[in-house]
């Protein structure tokens, strides 16, 4: 099993993932690497799914593998937040490789960042200001990923980078239709935010934003239709929301078999807390929750 964490640094919290890790590896009764890959500012897109690849590829080696004891037919990847986007991009990633094709038993993609198109879903609407990770603090993520430009986040926050007069995402639009892809339990009362007229200097100066290893939400079909089963997990409270219940509608149209897990009292980093002092009641049922999928279906 390989795990691509969230990319917070905090001592507290790497200590959390250890535990995890643990604790998957243990309950599981499985080996599980954690990779620790290269963040910003070090590095920048797309060197962050390179360091992934290569430590996975490497993990794949069949002496690898023997050396670990490690089933072959049973391997799968995983990662929380950012680390979720990695996953979901290393599945992509693969499933277009020859030789490492049909590799991956499972995907378990936990509340994963999925999109840099719209800023104004459902539940980036609804969560513009949620703690730990509100709206603003989302869109400086993503052009820090790119080193970017800061005066931009502004107008990416109301979707001036994939307005109608920026040709270059015209053809994308369609696959994150959230009046299509999310249920009326979801969409409520919202409307869409769709500019007429933008700036179309951002998606020139920052491409990367419609690349779909940066945004596995918008990939081909195709690519799509032979990915493993997939468990993704997802929080009301968080404005990613809608990334992992789009990503799942998209995955279950393309015929892959899908678990969405979703959380009424969830916000986006809740497994991290399960201990002591801030050991809350829905920290530890995700954590129990994605386990439990993990040790029925790896």
């Amino acid at each position: 099993m390989t795990f691509a964490r969230g990319d917070a640094q905090a001592e507290e919290e790497i200590s959390y993932y250890d535990e995890l890790c643990t604790a998957m590896a243990e309950e599981l009764n499985a080996v599980i690497v954690s990779v620790e890959y290269r963040l910003v500012p070090k590095v920048y897109f797309p060197e962050q799914i390179h360091d992934v690849v290569r430590a996975t590829k490497y993990f794949l080696q069949p002496e690898v593998l023997q050396k670990y004891s490690v089933d072959p037919g049973r391997i799968g990847i995983s990662g929380d937040s950012a680390g979720g986007n990695l996953a979901a991009a290393l599945g992509q990633q693969f499933n277009q490789d020859a030789n490492l094709k049909n590799k991956l038993k499972v995907q378990a993609l936990i509340y994963p960042v999925l999109q840099a198109l719209d800023f104004n879903t459902p539940s980036y609407q609804q969560n513009v200001n949620t703690a730990i990770l509100p709206r603003y603090v989302m869109v400086k993520y993503w052009v820090d990923y790119f080193k970017g430009n800061h005066d931009f986040i502004q107008a990416m926050i109301v979707n001036n980078h994939t307005s109608l007069d920026v040709e270059e995402a015209a053809a994308l639009r369609a696959r994150l239709n959230w009046t299509s892809l999310l249920p009326a339990s979801i969409t409520k009362h919202y409307k869409p935010v769709v500019q007429t007229m933008g700036n179309a200097r951002i998606v020139q100066e920052l491409p990367q934003l419609l690349d779909a290893r940066s945004a596995p939400l918008i990939a081909d079909q195709e690519v799509l239709r032979h990915l493993p089963k997939t468990y993704i997990l997802t929080c009301e409270h968080d404005v990613l929301r809608d990334d992992g219940i789009m990503y799942a509608k998209r995955l279950e149209s393309a015929g892959v078999e899908v678990t969405l897990d979703h959380f009424e009292d969830g916000f986006h980093g809740c497994m991290i807390f399960t201990r002591w002092p801030t050991n809350f009641s829905v920290g530890i049922r995700t954590r129990n929750s994605y386990i439990k999928w993990l040790d029925q279906n790896l």
